[in-house]
């Protein structure tokens, strides 16, 4: 279990943490900011924990926000249910959802995701917009604009590894051997391989390697049930329409996803900002923290 009162010594701001249930499930939530200010939800990827937004937390803190910062469904500290049924896209939507009636007055928050956070994001601002004030997104496909591009070579050819993670056990054997050292070197780069450790020790925990790795192996079951090409999950709704501004910041150096995910989203999101970021990873957040804080904060504060 990763060590809370050492990871929270390395953010700037003070922070606090409870488990809440919600949506049928009892989540880790670690939160930090004045309790009257905006709520800002900030949702983790793959294969991260809350701590993967800590250059974020102080920025938001100091603008005076309230920061909500969960440990997903099957994350570090939060509970784990078994079954790939567990990690549907509208169980996703639904634990989002009751995190924000758990801590906004007003029933509706600015929702932040990055990676597998920013796919639950876009579909909770698709699926339930009256919830959403602002949305922000960091590298993370637009459903719609995934499915196009997962027609091309250059795209399949990244997301190869999301075929390789419907094998039973396998994946969760090679991700977790030695260490877990697989899942560091994910990291490479865009932090020192001592830093790896907390991302390593979330993913040893019992129960972890399964339900993080079934959020693919759901994801590509119910594109299958939709009958798309390559088993792109769709989600059932008009046409993809977000209402919310939204801000998307793209690392340009993205391995996993081309940076064509970034081009073309007007066509479903009306009030769009876009921010290309050259010499940053998927890993954005970190690798360009001061860059994404800048826009994040522009973006939020607009509202």
């Amino acid at each position: 279990m990763t060590d809370f009162e050492t990871l929270a010594a390395n953010v700037d701001a003070d922070l606090e943490r409870e488990h809440v249930a919600v949506n049928g499930v009892r989540l880790h939530v670690v939160t930090a900011g004045p309790e009257d200010g905006d709520v800002v939800v900030l949702l983790h990827g793959f294969p991260e924990f809350w701590y993967s937004w800590r250059e974020q937390i102080p920025a938001l803190v100091d603008a005076g926000y309230r920061v909500v910062i969960p440990d997903m469904r099957g994350y570090n500290e939060s509970e784990k249910p078994r079954g790939i049924d567990q990690y549907r896209i509208d169980l996703l939507v639904g634990d989002v959802v009751g995190l924000v009636e758990h801590y906004s007055a007003s029933g509706t928050a600015h929702v932040v995701g990055h990676d597998w956070g920013g796919a639950v994001a876009w579909s909770v601002a698709i699926r339930e917009p009256d919830v959403v004030g602002r949305l922000a997104i960091l590298n993370a496909p637009h459903p719609e604009r995934f499915r196009e591009l997962l027609r091309t070579p250059a795209q399949l050819r990244r997301s190869w590894y999301m075929f390789a993670f419907q094998l039973p056990a396998l994946p969760e054997f090679g991700l977790g051997r030695d260490d877990a050292e697989a899942i560091g070197r994910l990291f490479a780069g865009s932090m020192p391989r001592e830093e790896t450790k907390h991302y390593r020790e979330a993913f040893l925990q019992p129960g972890a390697a399964t339900a993080t790795v079934n959020y693919y192996r759901s994801f590509i079951r119910e594109g299958a049930r939709d009958e798309l090409p390559f088993a792109s999950a769709r989600i059932p709704m008009p046409d993809g329409r977000v209402e919310a501004p939204t801000l998307v910041c793209w690392g340009l150096d993205d391995e996993a996803l081309v940076p064509a995910n970034a081009d073309g989203l007007d066509e479903w999101i009306p009030d769009l900002t876009v921010e290309r970021i050259p010499d940053a990873s998927h890993w954005v957040q970190i690798d360009a923290a001061d860059r994404v804080n800048d826009a994040l904060l522009a973006h939020l504060d607009a509202a």
